[in-house]
């Protein structure tokens, strides 16, 4: 059993697709399940998402990193991947998560994203970050992982206390506590399309320098507790 998390607020005009690309996956539909964790949606989010997922309940924690963990925690899969409300991920996503869990002995596995929208500016943006991810991982430098595009052991998550709960840069926080307990593993090959708005709102650079500051103060704390065992 592997499990989804995908974590929403008012989202009803996304989630739909996104969960139905989610259940029209190359593998059969009950050797995963998909969790959707609400961070109290006013329109219709919860309604629409109960079509489509196994488990659909409120978050407790807070922030997206909470709705994560919370997810986590309710999943039964030994590997929890994650992504969006507003992601679209390819039919091979899940097969492709399984094939590098079984394949190697890892603790985390991320990819690359491409945009949604189709124009110019957010190719060459994404173009930027996957080349990035690309450099961080070969030279062990940085793991820019996504939380759109991620899947852990879950034990091993668990372990290393699960994601940091703040404004952003939580999904490159985790990868440097994941490292610490077993390897990381980038594949390019897994894909997922990824809504630009946020990066409109708030401007590619600006965004990205925020998440490279809290990624570097966070992986320099020792505030955080893991066991030093390793998995697989």
């Amino acid at each position: 059993m592997i499990s989804v998390v995908v974590p929403a607020y008012n989202e009803e005009r996304n989630i739909g697709r996104c969960l139905s690309a989610l259940c029209q996956q190359t593998i059969p539909r009950d050797e995963f399940e998909v969790i959707v964790v609400d961070g109290g949606s006013e329109d219709r989010t919860r309604e629409i998402a109960e079509q489509y997922a196994d488990l659909v309940f409120i978050q407790e924690s807070r922030k997206v990193g909470g709705a994560r963990n919370d997810g986590v925690m309710r999943a039964e899969g030994d590997v929890v991947a994650t992504t969006d409300a507003d992601c679209i991920v390819p039919d091979d996503w899940i097969a492709r998560v399984i094939e590098n869990f079984t394949r190697y002995e890892i603790v985390q596995l991320y990819g690359t994203v491409r945009p949604i929208e189709d124009e110019i500016k957010h190719h060459v943006s994404l173009a930027l970050a996957n080349n990035f991810s690309r450099m961080g991982y070969y030279t062990r430098t940085l793991y820019y992982t996504l939380g759109c595009n991620t899947a852990f052991d879950r034990e091993a998550f668990i372990d290393v206390g699960m994601y940091q709960t703040i404004d952003a840069g939580d999904d490159l926080e985790i990868a440097q506590r994941m490292r610490k307990v077993g390897k990381v593993r980038f594949d390019s090959r897994l894909k997922v399309s990824f809504s630009m708005r946020r990066y409109e709102q708030f401007g590619t650079l600006k965004s990205l320098y925020e998440w490279l500051a809290i990624v570097a103060a966070g992986g320099s704390s020792d505030r955080f507790q893991y066991t030093g065992r390793r998995y697989r």
